[in-house]
């Protein structure tokens, strides 16, 4: 979901606070000075926020000290306020489902107060998350309530960016609704002269109409935003224009127009390569040139994004268990805490206190089986996924081997096909210079024609396949070569009737040659497929 945040969502207001500024030892000088509890709790929410991209560990300590001030200043706005903070502080670690939990708790306090400002950021911050997680329901019912406040305080800047939002929620599954309100946000954009928002909604709209299989409108609101790239648009944004309109045109099957925007986005990339962005246009562009039948720059396309995705999914792996370790951080200390005010509650009850040491080692059995368990589930998922790729490359070389034989065998044809014309004008030539000469050619074509066109292509199918042939002549050294042809052409998956095609024989013949094979093979009295058992000879 992170990936495709920016694509989807147009976000109304900024969650996390930028502390930066604010120096971090005299904050911590004032921290020791002021004797107000819940000025304590305050200074110490901005020294979290300024250290919280450098040093996650001061930072923990920073909110902890911060929640036990609020709360023994006995003031639930302050304890409010270190919530938001906390929830501000996860969501930028990209821990959604801790930030949910505070976040969660601001707005239950704020919603009793009737606090409208506060309420409303909550609104949105809310919805933003459940986005996120994808609980359409939820993120629909904030983001509404955002959409009547803003519609209350004449801020149509925002009202087109909330109404942007829910037609998004609605896009996949109920594109009327989606196109509703896109529309509604476009009458209120266009009001604002701000090319931005338009090129945003033009590009919404064409995904909305080519859902609803309606090619011409999606086609203008496509070549709409398109046109609004030269009017000073930031390359962020055209980049994302380019980007989506190349898979449009990629699924609209308008392949050149798919290359031609997809290398358009590549330009504003620059050497930032290893990014989804990057990632998805070039997977565009394979694509592209597959669907065109230029296989060399679709292998080419292929390698590169082979490479981006191998170091994307590093980095992702790297992401996931940083996200796993903070969130496992957050339940221990959660857990710690609890129990350590059980303890002050319950000190003189030594039977409880063995209870709960009890309790704890085996919830750190349980929490390590967890990490484990989660680990194992990521290889997998790697070890799947270089399968998917494994297989996608095996098979572009073997359409290129395909490729290859008919072209050799379309090229054997007609050089036979003009030996036959040159012998009927051979016989219809009266002089013998001429007959000399349709000698000559014959034999020059007749030598073109001698290429073992099948030898090479079992050269080539080796490269691809390496062990196939030797395994097939250990087990079964007595096959003729058009045995051994027929068992190439079967192992990458052909039917008799293309199998038909490019040998040049009857289907009925290629079918009689596949039940004479199974007989050398020792098949016929089993229930092993052909095919099944030629692919067991690959490994």
């Amino acid at each position: 979901m992170s990936k495709i945040v920016i694509a989807v969502f147009l976000i109304i207001n900024v969650s996390i606070s930028a502390q930066s500024q604010d120096s971090v030892s005299q904050l911590i000088d004032s921290l020791t000075i002021v004797e107000s509890g819940a000025e304590r709790s305050e200074i110490s929410n901005r020294i979290a926020l300024a250290l919280k991209d450098n040093d996650w560990e001061r930072t923990l300590h920073y909110l902890e000290f911060s929640e036990r001030e609020a709360t023994a200043s006995g003031s639930p706005e302050i304890l409010a306020r270190f919530w938001m903070t906390a929830a501000d502080i996860y969501y930028d670690k990209d821990v959604l489902d801790v930030a949910l939990e505070y976040y969660q708790k601001a707005y239950d306090y704020y919603s009793r107060t009737g606090d409208k400002n506060q309420l409303n950021k909550l609104e949105n911050d809310l919805a933003i998350i459940y986005a996120r997680l994808n609980n359409k329901d939820k993120a629909l019912h904030h983001f509404k309530k955002v959409y009547e406040w803003q519609e209350k305080q004449d801020d149509p800047v925002s009202l087109v960016k909330i109404l942007n939002n829910i037609g998004t929620l609605y896009l996949n599954q109920n594109p009327d609704s989606a196109e509703t309100y896109y529309l509604k946000s476009l009458d209120i954009a266009k009001t604002l002269n701000n090319n931005k928002l338009n090129a945003y909604l033009y590009t919404n709209l064409g995904r909305v109409y080519f859902i609803k299989e309606k090619p011409e409108k999606a086609t203008l609101y496509f070549d709409k935003a398109i046109a609004l790239t030269n009017k000073k648009l930031d390359k962020d944004s055209k980049c994302l224009i380019y980007q989506l309109s190349s898979e449009y045109f990629l699924k609209s099957t308008q392949y050149d127009s798919a290359i031609h925007y997809a290398n358009k986005a590549i330009e504003l990339l620059n050497r930032d390569t290893i990014n989804f962005t990057y990632q998805d246009i070039v997977r565009t562009l394979y694509k592209s040139y597959l669907a065109m039948g230029d296989y060399k720059n679709a292998a080419k396309y292929f390698d590169i994004y082979d490479v981006i995705r191998d170091s994307i999914n590093v980095e992702e792996k790297a992401v996931n268990v940083e996200r796993l370790k903070l969130e496992q951080e957050y339940k221990v200390k959660n857990h710690l805490r609890t129990l350590k005010e059980n303890r002050k509650r319950f000190v003189y009850i030594i039977i409880g206190l063995s209870l709960v040491s009890g309790l704890l080692i085996l919830l750190i059995i349980l929490l390590r089986y967890k990490s484990r368990l989660s680990k194992i589930r990521l290889e997998k998922k790697l070890i799947e996924a270089k399968r998917k790729e494994l297989n996608a490359t095996l098979e572009l070389k073997n359409n290129s081997l395909i490729a290859k034989a008919m072209t050799e065998i379309h090229r054997t044809e007609i050089i036979q096909g003009i030996l036959e014309d040159l012998k009927e004008i051979k016989l219809k030539a009266a002089k013998k210079e001429t007959q000399n000469a349709i000698d000559f050619i014959s034999k020059r074509l007749g030598k073109e024609m001698n290429t073992n066109i099948w030898k090479e292509f079992e050269v080539s199918f080796e490269q691809v396949h390496e062990t196939f042939f030797r395994n097939l002549n250990k087990k079964h050294p007595d096959l003729t070569a058009g045995d051994r042809r027929l068992c190439a052409l079967l192992k990458l998956n052909l039917t008799s009737k293309e199998i038909s095609r490019i040998t040049g024989q009857s289907f009925k013949s290629v079918e009689n040659a596949r039940t004479r094979l199974r007989k050398k093979l020792g098949l016929t009295n089993t229930k092993t497929e052909l095919v099944v058992y030629l692919n067991s000879l690959n490994t």
